[in-house]
């Protein structure tokens, strides 16, 4: 049966991109869950949000640790009945100015564990309950940097991460397929956040375009596949 509004989640959303897809999300009508390891900086970005009328409520959760996460699906399968989007954008980029013939090891699994293993729990906290309902939006926040068709040199464990997340995003479509459960990867480009810089040529509001038009799709809409501006590329 279909619940009204619909509940979104959005992971790393007191800034930037995250902040942008709970606003756009919001203004469409979505209950949006908006998520931060900090919680003071969560429910600052939460409240101003809500201040301007719009339906944003805060939730501290650190998407590296599987208890913050149960503990966040417990508390909304409790007060709002499941999730019907959700929204993998945490990330971290620790290796940026760096070649992969020098990257220190040790920053692989630091960057695996919230760019990949993150997303993974969240997906299977979240996903079987979005199959059972035959409803479902599930939008991993990849990059550019994880194609491994023009894969360069750039932040290797950040780009290695961010392939691993497209085969993630591959694998919990199939998982899913036949639910109503659509499951896509989205690359909104070098965007002007913390993480992009002043000199990025794109607005946030661009590079939240397709990831709130994935999280939107209507049923029948692709799953398994990954957009920049809407438009499907390659892996």
């Amino acid at each position: 049966m279909e619940r009204s509004p619909r509940v979104a989640v959005v992971t790393g959303a007191n800034r930037g991109l995250g902040l942008e897809t709970c606003r756009q999300l919001a203004e469409l009508g979505y209950h949006v869950v908006l998520t931060s390891r900090d919680p003071a900086k969560g429910e600052r970005a939460a409240h101003k949000l809500a201040q301007c009328g719009l339906p944003v409520t805060h939730r501290a959760l650190d998407v590296a640790d599987p208890i913050s996460v149960r503990a966040l699906k417990q508390a909304l399968e409790g007060e709002r009945g499941g999730v019907d989007v959700l929204i993998n954008n945490a990330a971290v980029v620790l290796d940026e100015d760096k070649s992969v013939v020098d990257v220190e090891p040790e920053v692989f699994p630091e960057t695996l564990r919230t760019n990949v293993y993150g997303p993974l729990v969240l997906c299977q906290a979240f996903v079987p309950g979005m199959v059972r309902r035959r409803y479902g939006r599930v939008v991993n926040v990849s990059s550019g940097a994880g194609q491994l068709s023009s894969m360069k040199d750039y932040a290797p464990a950040y780009s290695v991460s961010k392939a691993a997340l497209n085969a993630l995003t591959r694998m919990f479509a199939a998982a899913a397929r036949g639910a109503n459960v659509l499951v896509n990867a989205a690359d909104p480009g070098w965007v002007r956040t913390d993480m992009g810089g002043p000199r990025a040529p794109r607005s946030i509001a661009q590079g939240a375009d397709t990831i709130v038009w994935l999280a939107t799709l209507p049923d029948g809409g692709p799953t398994g596949g990954f957009y920049h501006d809407r438009k499907p590329i390659s892996w």
